[in-house]
């Protein structure tokens, strides 16, 4: 624990510690900025502008007004509830037995479609893209090195990489061409609607189903919530019948 004072306001040491304790409630999508030490800065001032905003809110006797009170009422609600649903849930756990075992009765759940990872160069003329993969053939200029120079595709500025893909995701002249190629063979000229397409796979997975290590975490995962979910509702229908009279 970091101990360090930030600040002191009204004779209260801010320290590190509080500040670490403050970022760990802020939503997830302000979270990721803390990787930026300027972001960092900005929420520690935003942190003891609120201990000062706390005192004048003290001095002017705010915590005393109606509203306040109703205000912590609610956070007091909102506070014991999240910690009984907390103490409810933390004795739940999945083991790897049930883990394999539901596995075991949805592996169709864990089939993986044939995919293939490609480049591919996209040009205008078919003329202009048979010259660039004579030059790709004779080896004086690599296949990446023709997408980021000729290709029209934003993917040329990544050597043409398309990245994996299924079938269905592409049109279908460029998807026949694409699953029907040699590795690290450059097909091509392919016309489609865009144009015209030279085309390297570099990777050709068949239809399977995911091993089960291979997606375990996942599994546990997804149990994890769906136990959980159960006893909630159990918990609720409980709670419901003990104090909805």
């Amino acid at each position: 624990m970091n101990n360090d004072v930030i600040a002191v306001v009204a004779g209260h040491e801010i320290t590190e510690a509080d500040f670490d304790a403050f970022k760990k409630g802020l939503p997830a999508e302000q979270q990721q900025y803390l990787q930026n030490p300027d972001a960092v800065e900005f929420f520690k001032k935003q942190f003891v502008s609120l201990y000062l905003f706390a005192e004048m809110g003290k001095e002017e006797k705010l915590d005393e007004t109606d509203d306040f009170k109703d205000m912590m009422k609610n956070v007091e609600r909102d506070l014991l509830g999240q910690m009984a649903m907390r103490k409810v849930l933390e004795t739940i756990s999945i083991s790897d037995e049930d883990a394999k075992a539901y596995y075991d009765e949805h592996t169709e759940m864990f089939n993986k479609s044939e995919t293939v990872h490609a480049k591919h160069i996209l040009m205008d003329d078919e003329d202009a893209i048979k010259d660039v993969q004579n030059k790709i053939a004779d080896e004086s200029l690599s296949f990446e090195e023709a997408a980021q120079s000729h290709s029209t595709c934003p993917s040329g500025q990544r050597g043409g990489d398309l990245g994996e893909f299924g079938r269905g995701q592409m049109v279908p002249e460029f998807e026949e061409a694409a699953f029907a190629a040699d590795l690290n063979k450059v097909i091509g000229p392919v016309k489609t609607q865009f144009g015209y397409h030279l085309i390297k796979v570099e990777g050709h997975s068949d239809a399977a189903t995911s091993p089960y290590e291979e997606v375990k975490d996942s599994v546990k995962a997804n149990l994890m919530k769906q136990k959980q979910q159960q006893v909630i509702d159990e918990k609720e229908a409980e709670l419901r019948a003990k104090y909805c009279k």
